[in-house]
């Protein structure tokens, strides 16, 4: 792990990347370059890397021929050339390619140059990022994941998003952005009154910001927001994102049924129709993978190498509509993953290799969370908050957590986000309303750059036992700002000899809350 960090620090450091901020045009004003040669506006981001590919992405400020160099070598000796990709005004002149047969458990470093397409002749200054293929071999891996970026009015600050600057000192070998990556319902000012006090500025805005997204472009702006924040573009620029979506990414506690007819904000009602314009803004400005079977797709597994597969789940494009969540038996109506994504999920787990099988989950199991929270009404999680036997969307959890335990699916952890604080949970059949599984962990973290909340009551169906909180005080209240420091990460380590998992919950100050260590099960 040693030569793998001093090699990511060396890159951060290098005139490489810190001129990577200058020469993308990203400090402000970005525009300042229009005139003259093609700029990149919002750096570079990479992800979904396995052991031979990974996604590399960028943004051109006009229509631009793009050129790729890959190497494994920092100074590009014996770069690879591949052929250009073009961006236009269709894809918002972003741009992204899936790089292959890499080589495994190697540094890989990606240069992009840009070419007008109306002048050839007028060239932008060259982009770079890095990443590390994941290992073909038993070695030492950490990532870090997190959720809830730019919620709740709290924007990019004089301090900008600190949580990303925090994970980027452990030289992850990939982020898991665990969902609401963007709150395109969540319009912002520039000043905000802080509690007993003070004002929080939010320094850098942009109109996109202002109003709740609708159009494409809107919800295209709200992802610019975020890579206008440096803490970000360093981020991305040597660490890969693997991204899932949640709610905000559309409109707050968004299903199939969500009205918006008595919402002033929205001129747009059809939540149809801001779904597929907050999709394709989600699917253009990230390096999520691009499934042929289905394009727009988000559940994927992504394998990375002998001890860790990562199942990444979609709980938002195939639940049944929010209500009280108390049905009986699972249908259409009642399920929060869906036939299709069910069958997959059990499939990859019953075949995967890895020692470790993490499930990425875009909301938590045991939390309830209310559709509607004022009244404490609705099922907007699993949870339907009645404490006894599973129903509602919690007969498809029950479901997988049997199939998880009679098929002999050792090492299973969660990871989670949504709920705006950090906790450890450990599920144990002792003390649930159903009992027919093997006892699990489920971690959860976030917000990144948001606004805290919490703690949430358990249901106690598949029977949670609190290991560890860290959330507002009563007197602390609610939606408690970034500069408040309740701001959360989670930072998984697995020992590539001893094959052992420890996840520690940390702050954005990095202070380590909670440790714990996993001793794997071993197959016969």
């Amino acid at each position: 792990m040693n030569k793998i960090s001093m090699t990511r620090r060396a890159f951060v450091t290098s005139a490489s990347a810190v001129g990577l901020v200058g020469a993308s045009g990203l400090a402000l004003p970005y525009y300042s370059r229009a005139n003259q040669r093609p700029a990149f506006t919002h750096g570079v981001q990479s992800g979904d890397v396995d052991a031979t590919s990974g996604m590399v992405w960028t943004r051109t400020d006009r229509p631009s021929r793009v050129m790729f160099e890959v190497s494994s070598t920092e100074n590009f000796a014996n770069a690879v050339r591949l052929a250009p990709l073009d961006t236009s005004p269709a894809s918002d002149y972003t741009v992204k390619r899936l790089l292959t047969d890499l080589a495994s458990d190697q540094d890989i470093f990606y240069r992009m140059i840009a070419a007008d397409l109306a002048d050839v002749n007028a060239v932008s200054e060259p982009i770079v990022g890095r990443f590390r293929t994941a290992p073909a071999s038993k070695r030492d891996i950490r990532f870090a994941w997190s959720g809830d970026t730019a919620g709740q009015g709290w924007g990019i600050d004089e301090t900008g998003m600190k949580t990303y600057a925090t994970i980027g000192k452990h030289t992850p070998d990939f982020f898991l952005h665990s969902g609401d990556t963007i709150y395109a319902d969540g319009a912002m000012k520039d000043e905000v009154d802080l509690p007993g006090g003070g004002k929080w500025k939010n320094t850098v805005l942009i109109d996109e910001k202002r109003k709740v997204a609708e159009t494409l472009d809107e919800y295209r702006g709200q992802w610019k927001y975020n890579m206008m924040d440096r803490n970000v573009q360093r981020l991305n620029a040597i660490c890969p994102t693997f991204y899932q979506w949640d709610d905000h990414e559309v409109v707050n506690n968004w299903s199939d049924s969500k009205d918006l007819s008595a919402d002033d904000r929205y001129s747009e009602k059809s939540i149809h129709v801001l779904t597929a314009r907050a999709a394709r803004a989600f699917h253009e400005m990230t390096t999520i993978r691009y499934e042929p079977s289905e394009p727009g797709r988000v559940y994927r597994k992504i394998a990375y190498g002998p001890l860790l597969d990562v199942f990444f789940l979609d709980m938002r494009s195939y639940r049944g509509p929010n209500s009280p969540g108390m049905q009986d038996t699972v249908t259409p109506q009642s399920r929060i993953l869906g036939e299709q994504q069910t069958r997959w999920l059990k499939r990859e787990l019953a075949n995967s290799n890895a020692t470790w099988k993490i499930i990425a989950a875009d909301m938590p199991l045991g939390l309830i969370v209310w559709n509607d929270a004022t009244k404490k009404a609705g099922a907007e999680a699993v949870s339907n908050g009645d404490n006894g036997p599973a129903k509602g969307r919690e007969l498809e959890i029950a479901d997988l957590l049997r199939y998880i335990k009679n098929a002999g699916i050792d090492n299973t952890v969660w990871l989670t986000a949504d709920v705006h604080y950090t906790a450890a949970h450990y599920y144990n059949p002792d003390k649930a309303q159903f009992q027919d599984f093997n006892p699990f962990w489920e971690f959860v973290s976030g917000p990144l750059h948001a606004g805290t909340f919490g703690p949430n009551d358990f249901d106690m169906t598949f029977g949670p036992e609190l290991k560890f909180i860290k959330a507002p005080t009563a007197e602390q209240g609610q939606n408690v700002p970034p500069s408040a420091g309740l701001q959360f990460f989670g930072l998984v380590d697995i020992d590539g000899a001893t094959e052992q998992m420890t996840v520690r919950l940390m702050d954005r100050d990095d202070n380590e809350l909670y440790k714990v260590t996993l001793d794997p099960v071993q197959s016969a």
